[in-house]
């Protein structure tokens, strides 16, 4: 072995330290890329964590929860109560037909009286006087219509002996005639005034009750004036008015028995029957205007007074009844909002009866099995997807 051989043998049994170095550097770096691509998927996840959850909850609140009610029947009262108000059977105010003073006042409220029984007497100075001379004028005419008969029958006789031309009898027969036609205008005066003479004494038209009284002894009377004097009414019969809703205008008959409720005598009924209809609609009211009769003898009913009907022969119908506050008032008229199968909403209009206060009947438009929303926005629509919200959970008890 030569000196060149040996030498080089020890330089080939230590490999180059290149080589260890470069796979360690590599290594750190691919360390590194991994601890940076961990660091770097760690700090993303939470932010799309929290992206997805905005995401979500952004469609859940683009979708509103409503509260829903389905309509209720309401409970069927035993007959058709209805208010009504009573009148007398007869009523008339009393107006003075004589001018004058009120001379003496005999009645005042309250006062019972018979037909044709003196209630007042008016003072009537002017017309009494006015009297007087028509009289005198009727007085006048008469003796000149005498004398007119007295010429005439001369005239006559002097014109058919013809002692006169028959023109002069023509005039004086012509004559008796415009004394005569003047004698019965004159006579018709003054029956006119005694007539009025005679409403001096004010007197009941029928029998009654006195329930006004708007004069007293001393006052101004002007004849035709829009004071009255008195009212009288009759009340021994009654007379009871009910507006009946067009829906059961049809079940009334005249005939029919009712039942009168006074709510200043509960636990009272009394009998009243059903007298005549108006025969048409109210356009104002669409109402039909109905009349009973309810007799008073005992004089317990008040007259004017508010009261209540019950038609006992007619079964009132149950009627559909929302709350209030799932009405929606716009330019279509009342509309409701109801949640369809497929969770979107359509408006729909209604048609309302009476408001219960809490609740509103309706007539048309909704059935049992409709799930209307509570309390709607202003700005729904039809077609928005609405979510239901779960029913509260009831409370309780301690």
């Amino acid at each position: 072995m030569t000196t060149t051989d040996t030498e080089q043998t020890p330089k080939q049994a230590n490999p180059s330290p290149s080589g260890p170095t470069a796979l360690k550097l590599l290594g750190l770096v691919v360390l590194a890329a991994g601890i940076i691509a961990v660091a770097f998927v760690a700090g993303l996840a939470p932010r799309w964590r929290q992206r997805a959850e905005l995401e979500v909850q952004t469609r859940d609140l683009a979708v509103p929860t409503v509260a829903i009610v389905s309509p209720l029947p309401a409970k069927a009262p035993p007959g058709l109560l209805l208010p009504a108000e009573v009148k007398p059977w007869i009523e008339t105010p009393i107006y003075a037909r004589a001018n004058g003073y009120l001379k003496r006042r005999l009645v005042d409220i309250g006062t019972r009286v018979e037909a044709g029984q003196l209630l007042a007497e008016i003072e009537t100075p002017e017309l009494d006087q006015e009297l007087e001379r028509t009289r005198h004028e009727l007085a006048q005419a008469e003796v000149s219509l005498a004398l007119a008969k007295l010429m005439a029958g001369r005239t006559a006789k002097l014109a058919a002996s013809g002692s006169i031309p028959g023109e002069e009898n023509d005039v004086q027969q012509a004559e008796l005639a415009v004394k005569a036609a003047a004698a019965k205008a004159a006579g018709a005066n003054v029956r006119r005034l005694e007539q009025l003479q005679s409403f001096g004494r004010v007197t009941a038209p029928f029998a009654g009750i006195i329930t006004a009284r708007n004069t007293d002894t001393g006052d101004l009377i002007a004849a035709g004036g829009t004071r009255e004097l008195f009212r009288l009414a009759q009340m021994d019969k009654l007379r009871v008015y009910v507006c009946v809703p067009q829906t059961r205008a049809l079940a009334i008959a005249p005939g029919q028995t009712a039942d009168l409720l006074v709510p200043e005598l509960p636990k009272r009924f009394f009998q009243a029957k059903v007298a005549s209809t108006a025969g048409e609609i109210s356009a104002d009211s669409r109402t039909l205007l109905t009349e009973l009769h309810v007799d008073n003898a005992s004089g317990e009913i008040l007259a004017g007074s508010f009261a209540q009907v019950r038609f006992t022969e007619t079964q009132g119908a149950a009627a559909l009844t929302v709350p209030g506050n799932t009405l929606l008032f716009r330019a279509e008229g009342p509309q409701v909002g109801v949640v369809r199968a497929d969770g979107t909403v359509e408006l729909r209009s209604v048609t309302l009866g009476r408001d219960f206060g809490q609740t509103v009947e309706i007539l048309a438009g909704v059935s049992p099995a409709d799930r209307v929303i509570l309390n709607p926005s202003d700005s729904l629509v039809g077609g928005t997807s609405v979510r239901i919200a779960a029913p509260a959970s009831p409370a309780k008890a301690p």
